[in-house]
């Protein structure tokens, strides 16, 4: 199969591989998001030694122990042409085998490519390696003009304060980073066509919302089968292949897996996320610097996302759950035991899971601001997004907007989003909300800016005596256009 999108990530790599000095490659980002493969399709062929750390995932064998990495480092070698010799003792030493290796390969003319994937796992602890890594790079390989070395990792955060913004030895060693998306609905199209699939628009959206743009998660889809079907298989299914994969990957990515989901359940309770004193409370976690860091690491790993609501400042800063994987998992699959094997298929059509699909759809729409923001001619105008809600009282009614688009052109976007299986219509009692809406908004920004009721919804809206509610309508087809 060949490679879907990146096509600016495998530009770059080429032109690292013909440079002519010693290129340094840190290539993060979301498990099984498809750097490897993005490695393997670029440089097939070209790949000198390549090692993959082994797991820390079963916490009860020996895997992720020094010990262990160093064998398996020590195997890699061998089936590269080392010569037989004694297993290494540290990462020191296994470093300078790795050289005399590559030297023993050496021309002086060819590229010599290291591919070392899954890097943090390899970090065991007390193990010295990052020590050794520096060493390795900085004493001998960035001396090599034709030395290429690629280092992948599903940690994003031990990547960009191991690597990306090292203050040590390493502080500005990578020539070039880069951090690796999910799909966009363009190439999620790109998968199902080149993959011999016949899938509406409208059911790649809903698969967006379940699996995220994960190719790893799209290559379990049976082109034989409906969508429903396919998600029954993933999910509710006896032994189905996704069933354990929200544990797995906490458990891969961070050391404190179970703290790191008690904080993503928590804002899984909420689609607009919770201040940082109110995860405190609802986890119970103790506020310490360790607790930002955790925030950290969950934000680097694009699991959780941070924003400041619209007209607030930086100290009600929220954070809130982005990965559309975790958020369909939370709500459907975890902890309900005993599931029906065809719960999908019997389902889909519930009222639950409809209002499911609104509130997915609006995830969906802000990984796609790109796409709206070309639809509406504003691709070089500056913004901001975010959601926005306003508390009743007494005297004033409460509302909430899906999104609002501020921009430096003096106008802001009042975005409603709308996941309908037909052609939407703006109610009598509807129009009412959005007047509400556009009235308390306008109270609340500066006179110098004007306000565009925008509509974004699958099918568009009927012509009716409340159309010109919205002055501007982007359909489905907007959030699939090449970004």
């Amino acid at each position: 199969m060949s490679i879907i999108g990146r096509e600016k990530e495998i530009k770059e790599l080429r032109h690292l591989f013909d440079s002519d000095k010693a290129e340094f490659v840190a290539i993060y980002g979301r498990r099984r998001v498809g750097k490897t493969f993005l490695v393997d399709e670029t440089l097939k062929g070209k790949i000198t030694f390549r090692h993959a750390g082994l797991s820390p995932v079963e916490k009860e064998s020996k895997k992720n122990s020094l010990r262990e990495q160093l064998k398996h480092f020590y195997y890699s070698l061998q089936m590269y042409g080392l010569k037989k010799q004694k297993c290494p003792a540290s990462w020191m030493e296994a470093f300078f085998m790795l050289a005399q290796l590559l030297e023993s390969k050496d021309d002086g003319k060819t590229k010599q490519v290291v591919f070392l994937d899954e890097l943090p796992w390899m970090d065991t602890p007390r193990s010295g390696f990052i020590t050794a890594f520096e060493g390795f790079w900085n004493t001998w390989a960035c001396h090599r003009d034709n030395m290429m070395l690629v280092v992948c990792g599903s940690a994003n955060s031990w990547m960009l304060d191991n690597l990306v913004n090292n203050h040590g030895g390493l502080y500005g060693r990578t020539t070039y980073e880069i951090k690796l998306a999910p799909f966009t609905l363009h190439e999620c199209e790109e998968y199902f066509r080149q993959n011999g699939f016949k899938i509406s628009r409208y059911d790649i959206v809903q698969s967006y919302m379940i699996l995220g743009g994960i190719p790893f998660y799209l290559s379990y889809m049976d082109k034989t089968m409906s969508l429903a079907q396919n998600i029954d298989n993933m999910f509710f299914k006896h032994g189905a292949r996704l069933s354990n994969e929200y544990n797995r990957l906490f458990s891969s990515v961070f050391t404190n897996s179970e703290e790191m989901k008690r904080i993503v359940k928590s804002l899984g309770e909420r689609r607009s996320g919770f201040t940082r004193q109110e995860i405190l409370k609802k986890t119970g976690i103790a506020d310490s610097g360790n607790f930002s860091k955790m925030l950290d690491a969950l934000t680097a790993s694009d699991f959780i996302e941070s924003y400041v609501p619209f007209g607030e400042g930086k100290r009600n800063m929220r954070y809130k759950l982005s990965d559309m994987f975790c958020m369909f998992y939370l709500k459907f699959v975890d902890g309900k035991a005993n599931m029906d094997d065809n719960f999908w298929k019997f389902n889909f059509t519930s009222p639950t899971i409809s209002i499911w699909r609104g509130f997915a759809f609006e995830e969906v729409c802000f990984r796609h601001i790109t796409q709206i923001k070309q639809a509406l001619g504003i691709l070089g105008v500056k913004t901001s997004q975010s959601s926005w809600s306003l508390r009743g009282d007494d005297d004033v009614d409460g509302t909430q907007i899906d999104m609002l688009i501020d921009r430096n052109d003096n106008v802001i976007n009042m975005c409603e989003m709308k996941f309908y299986n037909e052609e939407f219509t703006v109610s009598k009692q509807y129009h009412s909300t959005l007047v509400h809406r556009l009235n308390t908004l306008s109270g609340m920004i500066p006179k110098r800016k004007a306000i565009h009721s925008t509509l974004i919804t699958t099918f568009g809206l009927t012509q009716n005596e409340y159309c010109g509610d919205f002055q501007q309508v982007i359909t489905l087809n907007a959030l699939f256009e090449m970004s």
